[in-house]
């Protein structure tokens, strides 16, 4: 465990803005080395390591601008959290698919392992950036470093690496983040927040009536949202960690302190100008045809 080791002082080498897609520095890896199925997400069928149709020889999309209008809206709702330009450029040194069949097909299997290798720094990251988390800064810093350690590997290193096993040491900080983030709460609020964290991990929540829920500080890890209503609830400190957003109606929540909230979730779901979102997401430009 991470616990067990020790981290001197330095100054941190990486920030959210480096785990963000940078499409320019990348050899359109999503659009080539990931499968999807024709359905509401994609309007066709691809096989893993197939390029799509719409992919240009500039590896842009052709159909970029009019995407959920051909239906494919899945494409307009994933974030690779960097990993694109971490494998393009730095893992094959700027070598593209194209130059070389074998390099291309180890490519196609670092690039998954690398993008949950960055969803893990970018957790990492965030959860050093809460002032709750500071009685495990030590080992969220360690965690960081090894993982950012590993994303520096060689191909076949990287293809040999024991993701599940990594993913559950660093789990169990975030998880600890998480206690510490709702402890932090309870001090804040002690006049009105409940003695109990609302504990809905891995719910089934579809469809639910959540409009106006009071879910500060709630435990929603990996619960399923998917067309919830969420309208005008109140989801500050609620960890959010791998929670299906999908088509979930945020028009007017307050997501504003929520934990481990990623782009991704945010694009997949419906708001407007008066969702309150935690600083490091972007407010996706379909939200603006949405009102309340």
């Amino acid at each position: 465990m991470f616990e067990n080791h020790a981290y001197p002082n330095q100054k941190r080498g990486i920030s959210h803005n480096s785990l963000h897609a940078d499409c320019e520095n990348c050899f359109g890896l999503c659009c080539v080395a990931l499968p999807f199925a024709a359905s509401a997400d994609f309007a066709i069928d691809k096989d893993a390591g197939r390029p799509c149709p719409n992919l240009q020889s500039d590896f842009r999309c052709s159909i970029h601008k009019s995407l959920r209008e051909q239906g494919f809206k899945g494409c307009t709702v994933f974030d690779c959290f960097g990993a694109g330009q971490k494998v393009s450029q730095v893992t094959f040194a700027g070598v593209d698919w194209r130059e070389d069949s074998e390099k291309a097909k180890k490519m196609y299997n670092v690039f998954p392992i690398m993008k949950q290798l960055h969803e893990m720094l970018w957790y990492l990251t965030e959860a050093l950036t809460l002032k709750a988390s500071r009685p495990i800064h030590r080992e969220l810093s360690f965690a960081l470093d090894e993982t950012e350690r590993l994303s520096q590997l060689n191909p076949d290193s990287l293809m040999e690496l024991d993701v599940p096993s990594h993913r559950a040491d660093v789990n169990a900080l975030l998880l600890k983040t998480s206690e510490l983030v709702w402890t932090e709460l309870r001090r804040r609020h002690k006049s009105s927040q409940k003695s109990k964290r609302s504990d809905f991990r891995g719910a089934d929540l579809i469809g639910a009536n959540l409009r106006g829920a009071d879910l500060r500080g709630a435990n929603l890890r990996g619960a399923c949202l998917i067309a919830a209503d969420l309208r005008d609830a109140d989801l500050r400190a609620t960890d959010l960690i791998g929670a299906d957003l999908r088509d979930a109606d945020l028009r007017g929540a307050d997501l504003t302190d929520s934990i481990f909230l990623t782009q991704v979730q945010i694009n997949s779901a419906k708001g407007d100008v008066h969702t309150k979102l935690p600083p490091l997401l972007s407010r996706p430009t379909n939200w603006s045809v949405l009102s309340k």
